[in-house]
């Protein structure tokens, strides 16, 4: 019985083609996408799970509180280098601690090759504990326990040393640092949340003059230390957190009363960090868990609107199979039988769909990689439990498609046609429309959201950000031009093409630290206030190179020696100070960190973060060590990029010639800063296409077979006297009224959905009342067009012939 369903089923694909290929087509497109969407998020979930351990391995994250009010102003996914080693002495439920520093980008050569390496990190030997690295070659255990040694991955082997045996090789970091390669090791999975390219022991900062052994064991402020710990199984990590704010209190004693009472500890999960874990500071870019949630949503919705197409087309199609069911019917058919022949076909069709959409999938996932900037493989659906996922879901897609035609169809009553008094009842038709409102509901709300994504990208690209950022060029400082800063300053500003030239401790784009503790002279006394207040390191070139203003006071001067114990403020942190006007905070007397200054200036609050932060109180200081100091900004003249870029490289490399020269021009970083919204964008626009598009093929059979239904009155109208224009407006008023139906649900909807979205910025464009009218329309006309092709076709026919035919 079952092979007489698929018999039947298979003649029907044949003698329904246009049906059947529109059928086949929607929910071939709608299962690549979900095929694709399913891909990134597996991929997405399945971060840092490669590790054995994973379940078992947290990081520590540090958090800073205001003194007075509590809040939290700065949540760091790093912690203090002191902490690792005191957490795995007071806990018995720490089995491993291990710590790493990012030190990258670092200039690394090797005899004439050179590379500026970035993934460079300071690690211990007690990193394989926690995480599953594949040595290659050397000896895990003690490959990073010696100072001056380092381990690569093989690639970065290779870039070295080609074809040679690296071990025991030298290589120098800095031009300074003889390091002896120890080990070669397999690079981290691209689903691991950091992927270090070269580890250089730790134990190598014990002889640093920045850190030294005496730093490691009491440097509490310097939070840049990633600090994963491995727990012993069946450790609760929440009784383990209540523990810290007491460890806390007693080890940092130096650092004033009740430390715990300003900043704490968390732990994260490992396998957490990639989609919760928005910190301050991270080793990598993250993804997001409510990216996941929508794709999903869009995947779903895709689905949805291919499997109503189905619906429709089934129900619509109805009147042509209703002699074959009442036959079926009078020679003894059950209504089960008969319900499980058409959820048979409803079945076929979706298995048949699936076969080519894992086809689909494999010629667009490159297509998807480049809009979302992964290296998604299709490797990622080939584990079992994937698999037989994909096996069931042709019969829940079968089944939700096929249940309404198949008991629909089964209710006809045999007697009335075969004497071909059955026709479509109104409630069949009703249900059909709902199915279709549904439709261009989810189309609507999938065209106002990308607007709106749109809108907000445009909006942060041209509001103006309080400085100018155009044509200039970023590097990282490099500390052999500590005491050659000046020579190599004036001897790039003899070049006609470089304007202006400055050191910084960060540049416009990066997240900014503070200084705990903050002082201000009031009257006779310094007394503390409880403003947040973050800071960068600059001399006196940084106003003039970003065209920042002074708006009182003065900027820092080379005529002034004392401008290094100096601070500019900008308007925010005035105001966060408790100064009604600019003018009556200069003069004063400022504590920041512990260190002392006067206030000479102050500049306009500009945009140093990204527009997902509000702008923030910012304090500027000259520092005494150059070493404070981490980038090089040029401002070159616009009208000839390539020779100012030549005339930077050319002084670089006479005064740095072991160094290689890397640049990047500051517009390129803020554009990474929105990088996610940019790729959300894109994706939101090729889905809602495809949905439109899946909608629109099933309005386009739908009004095929609605018009055909109408063919004789069509023709009746003509011979009337009815215009083409009158039939065309005729067919066609019906279906547009259930896309302003749709627009009436979808509005609010996409509303408040995109409200939300636009909560994670702190500047951010409003949702205009003509996205919603503009969204109306496009739908309007794409629906108008997709049914016009067909009622066009049917005024234009020959009335006689469509009268004559029965």
């Amino acid at each position: 019985m079952l092979f007489n369903y698929f018999k039947i089923a298979f003649r029907n694909l044949r003698k329904y083609r246009f049906i059947s290929f529109i059928n086949l087509f929607g929910l071939t497109v709608g299962l690549t996408c979900c095929l694709l969407i399913t891909t990134y998020i597996i991929n997405e979930l399945s971060y840092d799970k490669y590790n054995s351990k994973a379940d078992r391995v947290y990081r520590v994250s540090r958090i800073f509180r205001n003194d007075e009010t509590g809040a939290v102003s700065l949540h760091l996914g790093s912690v203090a280098p002191p902490f690792g080693p005191l957490l795995k002495n007071d806990f018995k439920e720490i089995e491993t601690v291990t710590r790493m520093l990012d030190a990258s980008p670092q200039p690394v050569n090797y005899g004439d090759k050179k590379f500026n390496e970035r993934g460079l990190y300071f690690a211990d030997e007690y990193l394989f504990k926690l995480f599953d690295v594949k040595v290659l070659k050397g000896n895990a255990a003690t490959a990073l326990k010696d100072p001056y040694s380092v381990m690569m991955t093989e690639e970065v082997a290779k870039r070295y040393f080609g074809n040679e045996d690296p071990i025991n090789k030298t290589i120098k970091l800095n031009n300074q640092l003889p390091l002896k390669v120890t080990g070669i090791y397999k690079a981290f999975p691209t689903n691991a949340h950091m992927h270090p390219a070269m580890m250089v022991s730790f134990n190598t900062l014990k002889d640093s003059s920045v850190y030294g052994e005496e730093r490691l064991r009491t440097a509490w402020g310097n939070n840049s230390f990633f600090t994963y710990l491995l727990l012993e199984p069946g450790a609760q990590p929440r009784k383990l957190e209540a523990q810290f704010p007491a460890f806390l209190d007693r080890h940092m004693k130096g650092e004033g009363e009740n430390p715990s009472s300003w900043t704490s500890l968390e732990l994260q999960k490992l396998t957490d960090i990639h989609l919760y874990s928005h910190l301050d500071y991270e080793a990598e870019e993250n993804g997001d868990i409510k990216r996941v949630y929508v794709f999903s949503a869009i995947a779903l919705f895709i689905l949805l609107i291919a499997c109503i197409n189905y619906m429709n087309l089934s129900t619509a199609r109805s009147a042509l199979r209703a002699r074959e069911i009442g036959i079926r019917k009078v020679v003894g058919a059950m209504r089960r039988e008969i319900i499980v022949q058409f959820l048979s076909e409803s079945i076929l069709i979706t298995f048949i769909s699936l076969i080519l959409a894992i086809g689909l999938t494999l010629l667009t996932l490159p297509w998807l990689n480049d809009l979302s900037s992964q290296q998604l493989t299709i490797k990622t659906l080939l584990q079992w439990p994937i698999l037989l996922t994909l096996l069931v879901v042709p019969v829940i897609v079968g089944l939700l498609s096929g249940i309404y035609p198949a008991l629909f169809m089964s209710s006809f009553q045999p007697v009335r046609v075969l004497k071909g008094l059955f026709k479509v009842g109104g409630g069949n038709i009703s249900f059909r429309k709902v199915l279709v409102t549904v439709q261009f509901t989810i189309s609507i709300i999938l065209i106002i959201s990308t607007a709106v994504v749109f809108r907000q990208l445009q909006y942060m690209q041209q509001k103006s950000l309080g400085f100018d950022r155009t044509h200039i060029v970023t590097m990282n400082y490099n500390n052999a031009l500590d005491d050659r800063f000046e020579s190599f300053r004036n001897d790039l500003l003899r070049n006609s093409q470089v304007k202006e030239i400055t050191r910084s401790s960060r540049i416009p784009t990066g997240r900014l630290l503070d200084a705990s503790g903050t002082s201000i002279d009031r009257g006779d006394s310094t007394i503390p206030v409880s403003a947040d207040i973050k800071n960068v390191a600059a001399d006196q070139d940084f106003i003039t190179t970003y065209g920042v203003k002074v708006v009182a006071g003065r900027n820092f001067s080379r005529e002034y020696s004392t401008d290094t114990s100096n601070y500019l403020l900008n308007e925010a942190a005035v105001r966060a100070l408790g100064f009604k006007r600019n003018e009556d905070a200069l003069g004063k007397n400022i504590v920041y960190g512990g260190r002392k200054g006067q206030l000479v200036g102050v500049i306009n609050d500009f945009h140093f973060e990204s527009m997902h932060q509000k702008i923030i109180p910012l304090l500027l200081f000259m520092p005494t060590n150059p070493a404070n100091y981490g980038r090089i900004s040029v401002k070159i003249a616009g009208n000839n990029l390539p020779a100012g870029l030549a005339a930077i490289e050319k002084t670089w490399n006479r005064f740095l010639p072991d160094a290689p020269f890397e640049y990047t021009f500051l517009d390129e970083n803020f554009d990474k800063l929105y990088k996610s919204e940019q790729r959300q964008g894109k994706l939101f626009t090729a889905f809602a296409t495809i949905a439109i598009f899946i909608a629109c093929l099933g309005l386009f059979g739908l009004s095929a077979f609605a018009i055909t239904q109408r063919i004789k009155e069509i023709g009746i109208r003509k011979v009337l006297g009815a215009s083409t224009g009158s039939i065309v407006g005729l067919l066609s008023k019906d279906f547009l009224k259930l896309v302003i139906i749709a627009a009436v649900i979808a509005f609010p909807v996409a509303w408040y959905a995109m409200n939300n979205w636009l909560q994670d910025f702190a500047y951010r464009t409003s949702i205009q009342w003509w996205i919603f009218l503009v969204a109306l329309v496009i739908a309007g006309f794409v629906a108008l067009a997709t049914i016009s092709i067909q009622a066009v076709k049917a005024a234009l026919s020959n009335p006689v012939k469509n009268l004559r035919t029965e």
